[in-house]
Parts: structure tokens; C-alpha cells; sequence
């Protein structure tokens, strides 16, 4: 890859394992200029503490540094951190991580950010509402509409709804909204993962995908009419099918993503099949960002025994399709997974 994008990778959480992760990135490894957004003191110590310490040079807009190193955008913590013990006075240190690298990627500045996990309840518990980096990043970008899809090299899962409560679930889902995300969808497949024409599974809402009506409505009133609808345009899409049997081998075989209705319909199975090796990707978005699939693990933080596998194969996520966006998708020339 000739291509050698910048990469801000925000260090998230300072009282989980983000930090610390920070010390297994090899820029050697990867074809890009890669700036860890975060305080440098707090990422330094935590790194020597679990026996990895780390190079970083200070980052400066422009030419980078030769040879290529791990570089640190500081921002300064609010409160000293300790491991494994969260302060809602870091809360605001958290969401300036995130405004930096996503305001630096949509000035062109960054290619693609790349997130360690962060927090939800101990920002809200700062007095600042928020329910999760899809949405924050979308309000930030002035998109009404992001989509979560998580991935692995087995398996693509998007999301109709994110982080709601179970019983506002149904009254979420609506044609209007349904037909934003797949359509976006099925654009970021073939621009950001290089897939041509793909195919996209629908799950029903309800058990055995409502069961012509016994089990609920939703399918017949909502989701398949419009399946039909975009079906007629083109866009390889179909379904409803029931949530059980649409994630067993043979019904993957041809499918290059599933639409879940709900979280906890869809990530299940996408973290049995892939969890710490699976990435969540932001679509929608007007910049590229990925994510590791796991929280914050305070008990882990600080050991030295959180896995690495998931931060890693978000910056390749991250990489492969800045890639993709900047040639003008190729289909099928650089895929993710």
C-alpha cells in the first residue's frame, strides 16, 4: 500500500486499558503516520507499569518524522487518573480526545481516527448526556443518521438501533429510518470495504421475523415493503428473516452484511464469532472511524493482560479504508475482510 494515511488514535478512558494499549502499536508494523491523542505523562506511565514502555514524539501538523515513531497529540488530563478507578472529572478530558482527532479528520488533517473504549455512565454521571461515540461523532459531524457496523474476517453486523432501551425499540424502527441505513449501507460496502454490489441480510424485529402476523406486524407493515421497494432500484438487499436462522453458515454463505434490528440481536453473535479480533466502523460519517469491540476492562487495567487484537485490527480497518475512499472505490481491490 503506497498510500500512507495519518491515523489519530484517541487513548480513551484513562482509568481502563486504553492507555495501556497504546504500547502494543508498532508503527513499523502499519503503512501510516499514527498520533495517539491523549496525555502524554498518563500514556507513558501506563505503559511502563505493565513493563512495555514506549517512544513518542511529539506530534506537529505537517511533514512527519523520519524515521516513522509513534507520535502524541497531548491533551492534558483534568484529574490525576488511577487505574481501575473512575473520575467523572475526566469526563470532559475524554470527549476533548474525541473532538480533537474527529474535527482534525473532517479538516483533512487525519485520514481516519481510531477509538479505545471509553466510559458512557461516568460521562453522564459528569453532567454531560451521552450514550455513545456513534452518536456523539454523528452530532459533531452533523449527520442525522450513523450506522454501527462491527466486523471481523467472518462476519459483518450493522445495527437498525443503537443504545436504546429494549422497550423503545419497536417504536424506533420506521421506513424512513430503515431505508437511511441501508442505503448508506450499501454505499460504504462497496466505497469503504471495496465490495461490489452487496448483499445485505435483513433481520425481522420479532420472533421467526413476526410470523405472518402472529408475533407481530412490523415485518409485513414496515420492513419487507420497503425491501421490495429498494429491491426494485437495484440495491442487492433481502429478508425479513428470522434473527435465529439468518446467522447460521448456509445462510451467511452469501451475504456480505446483516441488518439486526436491535444491539443485542446482532452483537452476540458477532462476539462469539470474533470477540477481541472484531472492529466497529462508524458508516455515515463524512470522516472514517474505527474501534475495538470491547469496554474499558477496569479489572484488567493496568496487568498487563488486556488483549491488544482488537485495537490492532481497528487501525487495519482504519487503514484499508482510507485507502479505499482516497482511490475512489475500486470494488474488490482492497477489502477489509
Amino acid at each position: 500500500m503506497s498510500y500512507r494515511p495519518t491515523l489519530a488514535i484517541t487513548s480513551g478512558e484513562p482509568a481502563g486499558v486504553g492507555p495501556e494499549l497504546m504500547a502494543a502499536i508498532d508503527p513499523a508494523v502499519f503503512p501510516a503516520r499514527l498520533v495517539i491523542v491523549g496525555d502524554q505523562d498518563l500514556i507513558r506511565a501506563r505503559a511502563e507499569l505493565i513493563g512495555q514502555p514506549l517512544q513518542l514524539a511529539a506530534y506537529q501538523p505537517g511533514p512527519p518524522p523520519d524515521p516513522a515513531c509513534l507520535e502524541i497529540l497531548h491533551i492534558d488530563l483534568a484529574q490525576p487518573a488511577t487505574v481501575g478507578q473512575l473520575d467523572s472529572g475526566n469526563a470532559r478530558y475524554v470527549l476533548a480526545l474525541l473532538e480533537r482527532a474527529a474535527r482534525g479528520c473532517l479538516t483533512g488533517e487525519f485520514d481516519a481516527m481510531v477509538t479505545a473504549p471509553i466510559q458512557k455512565d461516568i460521562i453522564n454521571q459528569a453532567g454531560v448526556s451521552f450514550s455513545g461515540h456513534t452518536e456523539f461523532l454523528a452530532e459533531l459531524c452533523g449527520v442525522e443518521k450513523p450506522v454501527m457496523l462491527l466486523h471481523t474476517e467472518q462476519l459483518r453486523v450493522a445495527l437498525a438501533t443503537t443504545h436504546l432501551p429494549l422497550s423503545k425499540v419497536a417504536e424506533a424502527i420506521n421506513a424512513q429510518q430503515l431505508e437511511q441505513i441501508i442505503r448508506i449501507l450499501d454505499r460504504d460496502l462497496e466505497r469503504r470495504f471495496g465490495i461490489e454490489h452487496p448483499h445485505i441480510k435483513v433481520c425481522g424485529l420479532n420472533p421467526h421475523a413476526g410470523e405472518n402476523g402472529y408475533l407481530g406486524r412490523e415485518e409485513i407493515d414496515i420492513i419487507n415493503p420497503l425491501i421490495q421497494r429498494l429491491q426494485q432500484e437495484g440495491i442487492q438487499v433481502s429478508g425479513s428473516y428470522p434473527a435465529d436462522t439468518v446467522f447460521t453458515h448456509e445462510s451467511l454463505e452469501d451475504a456480505d452484511a446483516v441488518l439486526a434490528m436491535y444491539h443485542d440481536q446482532g452483537l452476540p453473535v458477532l462476539k462469539h464469532v470474533g470477540f477481541n479480533h472484531a472492529v466497529n466502523s462508524t458508516l455515515g460519517l463524512p470522516i472514517i472511524r474505527t474501534s475495538v469491540d470491547h469496554g474499558t476492562a477496569l479489572t484488567l487495567a493496568g496487568t498487563g493482560q488486556a488483549h491488544a487484537d482488537s485495537l490492532l485490527a481497528a487501525i487495519k480497518s482504519a487503514l484499508v479504508q482510507a485507502a479505499n475512499s482516497a482511490s475512489g472505490n475500486a470494488p474488490g481491490q482492497a477489502q477489509d475482510d
